[in-house]
């Protein structure tokens, strides 16, 4: 898994788009005011502590069901871009179910959170 580039996004959105299994969000006010007064480093930080205890295991706990809908801007974003689940990775980014996610999965993973994160909070990408 490399760094997305600006290619590889827009076809990853439009991908998400066209999906009946991913739901259009957009961060509210309290997610945007969240990211400005913590910074991304700090929500790349979240991002790959939740990656790693809830997507990452080869056997999440609850997999389908381990990522909220709300509560914090990275939840939203991994619903909106697909990395919510072992089967959402397998569908959207070819990753496969049933082993541990390794480093660099974990980064490409992060990597496109963080980057729906700015793209919604306005932050430079």
């Amino acid at each position: 898994m490399q760094k997305i580039d600006d290619k590889n996004w827009k076809t990853l959105r439009t991908k998400l788009t066209r999906s009946k299994q991913i739901v259009s969000l957009d961060m509210g006010d309290p997610e945007k005011e969240y990211v400005h007064s913590r910074g991304i480093d700090i929500l790349k930080l979240h991002a790959t502590d939740f990656v790693r205890k809830r997507i990452a295991p080869a056997e999440p706990k609850n997999d389908g069901r381990q990522t909220p809908l709300k509560g914090h801007p990275v939840f939203i974003a991994q619903h909106a871009t697909g990395t919510s689940d072992r089967i959402k990775l397998k569908k959207f980014h070819g990753i496969k179910e049933g082993t541990e996610l390794n480093e660099k999965e974990i980064a490409y993973v992060v990597d496109i959170i963080i980057r729906w994160i700015e793209e919604q909070a306005g932050e430079p990408a």
